[in-house]
């Protein structure tokens, strides 16, 4: 298990991670693969201990993935995943060099099985329990940035781009 960064371009679903990493390459050589999102949108309190629960969306893909061989397809997938963190960035960063893709395994998942759990609303708590003199409800929970940190290194003179300080979810939940 490792948390990574990911893209979709099509039907297929693009990780990387260090050459030296001896997960990606077990599953480079073709080890069985599931690759797990989860969106936590909520804590769901409960009257009843058993019934809490947590509002959600989730994904799991399973297969075999292969590493990209090509260095234009390892390029491609590595600006898809920059798009990914934040659309329009591709365009303003240089492009992996010729080192940095030879340093980097990057996986094709190909979605061919998967399965999506979705859980959202109140609690679910038994008839009988709802006479109990205890609050229960929805924790609404959202990912909301926070105004750009810059680098110290950066000139002052540099602003951040409006595709940093326009950031939200919902304009790169429509990307693929």
């Amino acid at each position: 298990m490792l948390p990574t960064v990911h893209a979709r371009i099509g039907d297929e679903l693009y990780v990387h991670g260090s050459v030296n990493n001896r997960m990606f390459g077990a599953l480079a050589g073709g080890a069985s693969l599931c690759v797990t999102v989860t969106l936590l949108d909520g804590l769901v309190l409960a009257r009843a201990a058993f019934k809490h629960s947590m509002n959600y969306r989730s994904v799991v893909i399973l297969g075999a993935a292969r590493a990209l061989t090509a260095n234009e397809e390892k390029r491609r997938a590595m600006l898809a995943v920059v798009e990914r963190v934040l659309p329009g960035r591709a365009a303003q960063v240089r492009a992996p060099n010729e080192r940095e893709l030879n340093a980097t395994i990057v996986l094709c998942l190909p979605i061919t099985e998967a399965s999506a759990k979705i859980r959202s609303g109140p609690p679910l708590d038994a008839e009988e329990d709802r006479a109990i003199a205890c609050w229960a409800g929805v924790l609404p929970l959202r990912l909301a940035a926070l105004p750009p940190v810059a680098d110290p290194h950066l000139p002052d003179t540099l602003a951040p781009p409006k595709t940093l300080t326009s950031w939200s979810r919902a304009t790169t939940r429509t990307r693929r």
